[in-house]
């Protein structure tokens, strides 16, 4: 049994200045609400915070930390207490971890742009974060696979922001174009959107650009808005919460990272564009999306373009690797989604609006699609579970 009638005193070395951050910190507040008995400590700091002095005397029994510089590693080992990392730097690999997958992240982000006809890929990124540094290795490993490199613009955070924007202006200039861009993080993708605008690059159409972490106030404050890859925080929060609470418990847990996926692509409109040079599947492409939510067919496409399924079968698998049914039901599914997502509506209501025939079809055709039910990708997505109309 976890836990035990003895409060636990728990410190919190996690910044609570982003949303990837304070995504954790809700996964952990959702296990202490389910588990009771802990006694949580946590004041405002930084990302590489040094500054620990206000745990000087705390007598506690566990450490939550997000450990991305010397002195936090140095910090934790010093307590000598049970602690779990929320960190991919590894920077105290004895320790278990809980951290998002940054391997799927960047392979989600190839294909987002793969999708959409974009074959030139790069990414900026900030190699003093271990999470930075993987997901740039993943992106260029997963490009390849599109027989093209990925070059890296690597931030250099001197405080002399206006020389490190006019690299990356040089550096976008450079690229050969249309190309997608991963920002490390969302902050990274506002880096990218300004410095576009600064060297007259069109957004999406010369560069689209997607970040990391969804952090809606910045992804929607942003120039265009900004696209971002989320991640699971919440869960990785509470696993890490329930990893601690059977250390202070006195089991042996193994060190070492468990990866939690990310949940979804969140597109707008930084990254939303159909890069073919074929102008006929460029317009299906448009008409399908235009006309997703009104339950579109192939043979509207069809009649819209005026070729044969066939002919229009062989100008998609060229340019797109994909089918014009398989395009609708992608359109459709994210439509789907993202309304999981972003609402509370019911199966009911979500497939009466979107036009499908019943919500158990649209149900069966999106756990196809993702391999997810509608009620599992909704609580992954939000850690709640609302009204469902008996989804699983």
């Amino acid at each position: 049994m976890l836990g035990s009638e003895r409060t636990r005193h728990v410190a919190l070395l996690v910044e609570t200045s982003n949303g990837y951050a304070r995504g954790l910190l809700h996964g952990v507040r959702e296990y202490v609400a389910a588990h009771r008995g802990w006694s949580l400590y946590l004041v405002e700091h930084s990302r590489l915070e040094t500054d620990f002095s206000w745990l000087e005397g705390w007598a506690g029994d566990g450490v939550l930390a997000r450990i991305e510089s010397p002195e936090a590693a140095a910090f934790v080992r010093r307590l000598g207490l049970p602690a779990v990392d929320l960190s991919a730097g590894r920077l105290v690999p004895e320790l278990p971890g809980a951290e998002t997958d940054d391997d799927q992240i960047a392979r989600w982000a190839v294909e987002h742009f793969a999708e959409r006809g974009i074959r030139n890929f790069a990414f900026c990124g900030d190699p003093r974060y271990g999470w930075s540094v993987k997901r740039a290795v993943g992106f260029a490993e997963h490009a390849r696979a599109y027989g093209t490199p990925a070059p890296e613009f690597r931030l250099r955070p001197t405080g002399k922001k206006a020389t490190d924007r006019d690299r990356l202006v040089r550096w976008l200039t450079g690229l050969p174009k249309p190309v997608g861009v991963l920002a490390a993080y969302d902050i990274a993708g506002q880096e990218v959107l300004e410095a576009c605008k600064i060297a007259d690059l069109a957004v999406p159409d010369e560069v689209a650009v997607i970040g990391v972490d969804n952090d809606e106030l910045l992804g929607t404050l942003s120039s265009p808005a900004l696209s971002s890859i989320e991640p699971n925080t919440r869960r990785t929060g509470y696993l890490a919460a329930e990893l601690l609470d059977r250390m202070m418990s006195g089991e042996v847990v193994e060190p070492g990272l468990r990866l939690i996926p990310p949940v979804r692509v969140v597109v707008r409109q930084s990254s939303d564009l159909l890069s073919v040079d074929d102008v006929t599947v460029a317009h299906a492409l448009r008409f399908i999306r235009d006309h997703a939510g009104q339950h579109v067919t192939v043979t509207e496409v069809l009649r819209e373009v005026g070729l044969s399924r066939r002919a229009l079968d062989l100008r998609f698998l060229k340019h797109l690797g994909r089918t014009v049914h398989s395009e609708i039901r992608r359109v459709r599914m994210n439509q789907v989604a993202e309304l999981l997502g972003s609402t509370d509506w019911t199966m009911t209501r979500i497939s009466e609006h979107l036009g499908f025939p019943h919500a158990e079809y649209m149900g069966a055709a999106f756990k196809k699609h993702t391999g997810r039910s509608p009620g599992r990708y909704r609580r992954d997505v939000t850690g709640s579970v609302v009204a469902q109309g008996g989804w699983r």
